[in-house]
This record gives structure tokens, C-alpha cells and sequence, in this order.
């Protein structure tokens, strides 16, 4: 192994330090998102239940469940597990703030997100199933589906972009293609994102009045927000009618964003028994310096301007 003198070694543990800073700042980052335009906090008329959850605990939880993912990843990589996990909920609830706290150490190679866009017409005559089948994970991948095939049960099914009977035609083929994949080895977790009336209202005017946020308010999700009772009555059928003991429904409260983010990451986490995988440690080879090479020097036009 290669020799450190004191020196290098303060320079590596200022390097270290530095480097676990940034990692601590990249979720700060993320939380200054969900924070800004704290004025409109007058805009929220209900407030959420409890004190809000302890800012030092909520990123030493994180940090820490965000390791255990990391285990999860290399215990499912080894054994060659596939794992799909379904986020479901309405508009704002809270999915996509999740799905980024889990991502967000892993390898895209081992964990990838599955985010289908609205069917195109070759799509609108396949299986109803065809185009998210094509996304589930082979061996030793975990897909994770920011909405899924519920979508038929849930914003077509509201909106009118299919008839009863093709809902209908869902309801009865959709427990057995759940069991088809747990049969073949996929293990299956469904999440329901829930959020009141006066949480989603609060969400959709932050997105109204923050230009950085404006995007993920789209005409469709103006449409559903007048449409509150018809998708619950629409979420209380499906949940009724695909809660399976091969893949139940697992309902996540999530008007406290911190809480929900932690809480269905411990849980998924308590759904796959997993070990740490044994590494063998790392050492870097001495570096070979050949005399003869001499660096190519680039033109300094090449070079991103340092305007910071």
C-alpha cells in the first residue's frame, strides 16, 4: 500500500472532509428547494399535525437509511433479487421527493426510475400491460415506477381517457399479473402516497408562485384538483380491489414531507431482507511515471471561464 507522509495525510483528511460536505450539502440543496418562498406559508390554512421533526435528526436519519440502501443495493446486486417498488398518490403527494432520497447514492446502473409519459398511438393498441412490462428489472436491478400501470385505475380512469369496461377489464386482470410477477421471482411493493384537501391546495399554489416549481404543475393536474372527491372515490376502489396478499398496499401519511421520506425508506427497507455484502478492501497502485511523457498543454479558450 502506498505510504502517506504527515503532510499528504492532513491533505487527505481536508480532502475527506470536504468531499463529506458536499455530500451533506447536496441534500441541503434539495431541502432549500422544498423550502423557498417561505411567505407563503400564510397560504396554508391547516397546518400539519405534531411539531415539525428535528432538522439534525431528520438528515442524520436520512444519511444513515441512505447507507442502508446502499447494503440493500449490493445484497440485491449479489444475489440477482429483482425488485420493483410502485409510488402511487396524487398530484404533489410527495412521490418524487422520495424517489430522489432513494436514488440519490445509488448506482442508475443497480436502480433506475421508471416515469412513463402518457401513451403514444401504437402504445393505445397494445396489452394494456405491454409498456411497463418492457420496464421491469432483470436480475440483480431494482425499477422504481414514480406512478405505474394504477394509472388506469386512478387519473384515465377520472379524467375519461378510458371507458368503465377497460377499468373493469384492469380490475380483474390486474391481481393476476401482480401474482405472475411474484411468481417468477419479482419481489413487489406498492405505495400510497395520502395527503389531505388543504395539504395538495397549500403544494399546487407554491408551485403557482415559484417559477423554478411551475413546471410540475401541469394543465392536468389543474383539471384533477377540481376532481378531489372523484379520485378519492376512485383510490378507495382500487386500493379495495388490488390489495393482494402476494402485494398488498402500503399507505404512506405524507402531508409531513421529512416524515414520509423517512418513513417509507425504513419501511422498504424492512420489506427485503438483505446482508452486507463482504468487499475486499481497496488498495490503489503506486502510480507509474514515465519520464518520456511529456503533457499536451490546452488552449486556454478550451476552458469553462472561473466566474466563480
Amino acid at each position: 500500500m502506498t505510504k502517506i507522509d504527515t503532510s499528504d495525510r492532513q491533505a487527505l483528511q481536508a480532502v475527506i472532509d470536504a468531499d463529506l460536505q458536499d455530500t451533506l450539502d447536496e441534500e441541503l440543496e434539495m431541502e432549500l428547494d422544498d423550502s423557498r418562498l417561505e411567505e407563503l406559508e400564510a397560504l396554508k390554512s391547516v397546518q400539519d399535525a405534531g411539531p415539525a421533526i428535528d432538522r439534525s435528526l431528520y438528515f442524520k436519519e436520512l444519511l444513515r437509511l441512505q447507507g442502508e440502501l446502499v447494503k440493500l443495493q449490493d445484497w440485491v446486486q449479489t444475489q440477482k433479487l429483482k425488485v420493483v417498488v410502485i409510488f402511487e398518490g396524487r398530484d404533489s403527494a410527495g412521490k418524487g421527493g422520495v424517489i430522489k432520497r432513494i436514488t440519490q447514492r445509488l448506482n442508475p446502473r443497480v436502480c433506475r426510475v421508471a416515469a412513463l409519459p402518457a401513451p403514444n398511438d401504437r402504445e393505445r393498441t397494445q396489452w394494456y400491460f405491454q409498456r411497463y412490462a418492457t420496464h421491469l428489472p432483470a436480475g440483480g436491478e431494482i425499477v422504481l415506477f414514480d406512478r405505474s400501470w394504477y394509472n388506469r385505475a386512478g387519473v384515465e380512469r377520472v379524467m375519461g381517457f378510458c371507458n368503465e369496461e377497460q377499468v373493469e377489464e384492469f380490475f380483474r386482470s390486474v391481481p393476476e399479473f401482480e401474482r405472475m410477477l411474484v411468481r417468477s421471482g419479482t419481489i413487489l411493493i406498492k405505495y400510497w402516497f395520502s395527503i389531505t384537501d388543504e395539504e395538495q391546495q397549500y403544494r399546487f399554489l407554491m408551485r403557482i408562485h415559484d417559477p423554478l416549481k411551475q413546471w410540475k404543475l401541469s394543465p392536468m393536474d389543474v383539471q384533477a384538483r377540481s376532481r378531489w372527491e372523484h379520485y378519492t372515490r376512485a383510490k378507495e376502489e382500487m386500493l379495495h380491489r388490488t390489495h393482494i396478499t402476494e402485494a398488498p398496499w402500503w399507505v404512506v401519511e405524507a402531508n409531513d414531507k421529512k416524515r414520509a421520506r423517512l418513513n417509507c425508506i425504513a419501511h422498504l427497507l424492512s420489506q427485503i431482507p438483505y446482508n452486507e455484502v463482504p468487499h475486499a478492501p481497496v488498495v490503489l497502485p503506486d502510480r507509474i511515471h514515465d519520464p518520456a511523457y511529456q503533457r499536451d498543454k490546452i488552449p486556454d479558450e478550451m476552458y469553462v471561464p472561473q466566474r466563480y
